[in-house]
C-alpha cells in the first residue's frame, strides 16, 4: 500500500491518483494506465455527440495564472468532453489581481463547490502547495508551474510516442533546446526513464544545459545537433524564449538556428523513420524549419489532439479517485 506524504500528496492511501502534479514519484504502472485510458478516449473525437458521462455533476476550474492556447483549450474540450461543467476564471479581473491570496481564492472556489482545479503558474511550486490546501475531495491537476513541471504534456508527448513508435524499452529519444528552463523537458526526461526507454539525449548550448543534468536525470547531454540526434528514433524540439536572447544565453535567433535549428539535412543522421515532435509554440527559422515542421516525419498537430484525449484519461482517474472516497466516507456512515 502507497501512504500518501506532505511531500508527494498525488496518491490516495491506496495508490490511486488523487491529484496530477508532476511524473516525479510515479510508477511506470501509473503511466502507462495513463496511457492506455487515453487511447480509450482517442475515438470520442468521432462520435457524432463527442461526450462521455464520466465527469456529469463535476465543476472543474481553469486557474491559468500564465498564458496559454494549446493547454488551456485542450483542457477546457477535454472536460467537456467528460461532461463536466467548466468554469474558466479570468484571471486579470479575477480578486486575485485586486490582492487576494491564492489560498483565498481556492477556499472561495471551493465554497461554490469545485470539484477540480487546473492550474497553471509561474511561480514552482504552486500546484503542490494547492493540493497541501485542498479540501480532501477536491483535485488540482499541474497545467505548468514555472520551470518545474508540466506533466500533462510530457504524457500526451508519451503517448504520441508509443503510438508511433510502441515499446518505449528500444528507443533512442532526443530532446533539443532549453533544456536548463524547460519545464516540459524535466517532465519528458522523467517520464521516458520511467517508461524504460534506455537511450535519452538532451542537445544544447552549454548555456542553456543545467550542470550534473546526466547524473540527476540518466541521459546524455552533447551540445552538436548532427552528433545529438545521429540514430534517434524520436526528436524533440523546444521552444527557444526570446528572453534567453535578451539574457545574452544566446547570440541571436539567427545564430541559434544556425547551430540548433532542425533542418532535413540535420534531420539526415537520424533514423529514416524519426518522429519529429515540438509541444509548441513553433518558432519557425528559430528551432526548426517550415519543411521539416509540416514534413510527412512531423507529428506536432498530432500531439494538440492526443492532448485532449490524455487530459482526459487524468481528470477522469481523479475524479474516479474523489467519487471512491466519498463511497467509502458514505458506507462508514451507513
Amino acid at each position: 500500500m502507497i501512504q500518501e506524504s506532505q511531500e508527494s500528496p498525488q496518491l490516495d492511501a491506496h495508490g490511486n491518483l488523487k491529484h496530477f502534479l508532476t511524473i516525479e514519484g510515479l510508477s511506470r504502472e501509473l503511466l502507462i494506465e495513463i496511457l492506455e485510458k487515453a487511447e480509450g478516449f482517442v475515438s470520442v473525437a468521432q462520435q457524432a455527440v463527442k461526450k462521455v458521462p464520466l465527469c456529469r455533476g463535476k465543476v472543474i476550474a481553469n486557474l491559468f495564472f500564465e498564458n496559454s492556447t494549446r493547454t488551456r483549450t485542450t483542457f477546457e474540450l477535454a472536460a467537456k468532453r467528460l461532461s463536466a461543467d467548466v468554469l474558466n476564471l479570468n484571471i486579470s479581473t479575477s480578486a486575485t489581481a485586486k490582492g487576494e491570496t491564492l489560498l483565498d481564492t481556492l477556499r472561495n472556489l471551493e465554497a461554490m463547490h469545485v470539484d477540480m482545479f487546473v492550474v497553471r503558474h509561474a511561480s514552482s511550486g504552486t500546484t503542490h502547495f494547492m493540493a497541501r490546501h485542498a479540501h480532501p475531495h477536491s483535485s488540482i491537476v499541474n497545467a505548468g508551474d514555472g520551470g518545474h513541471s508540466h506533466p500533462t504534456q510530457a504524457m500526451l508527448d508519451m503517448f504520441t510516442i508509443r503510438r508511433h513508435k510502441g515499446d518505449f524499452s528500444r528507443l533512442s529519444v532526443a530532446i533539443v533546446g532549453d533544456i536548463m528552463h524547460s519545464r516540459v523537458a524535466r517532465s519528458q526526461m522523467l517520464a521516458l526513464k520511467t517508461l524504460g526507454v534506455p537511450d535519452v539525449r538532451v542537445i544544447a548550448p552549454r548555456t542553456l544545459l543545467p550542470t550534473h543534468v546526466e547524473e540527476a536525470f540518466g541521459v546524455s547531454a552533447h551540445h552538436d545537433l548532427r552528433e545529438g540526434i545521429r540514430d534517434a528514433d524520436v526528436v524533440i524540439m523546444l521552444r527557444i524564449q526570446r528572453e534567453r536572447m535578451n539574457s545574452a544565453l544566446l547570440p541571436s535567433e539567427h545564430e541559434y538556428f544556425h547551430l540548433f535549428g532542425l533542418t532535413e539535412k540535420r534531420l539526415a543522421t537520424a533514423k529514416p523513420d524519426v518522429t519529429v515532435m515540438h509541444p509548441g509554440p513553433i518558432n519557425r527559422g528559430v528551432e526548426m524549419d517550415s519543411q521539416v515542421a509540416d514534413g510527412e516525419r512531423s507529428v506536432i498537430l498530432e500531439q494538440v489532439s492526443n492532448g485532449i484525449a490524455v487530459r482526459m484519461a487524468v481528470m477522469s482517474m481523479c475524479i474516479g479517485t474523489q467519487n471512491s472516497r466519498a463511497q467509502a466516507a458514505g458506507e462508514d456512515h451507513v
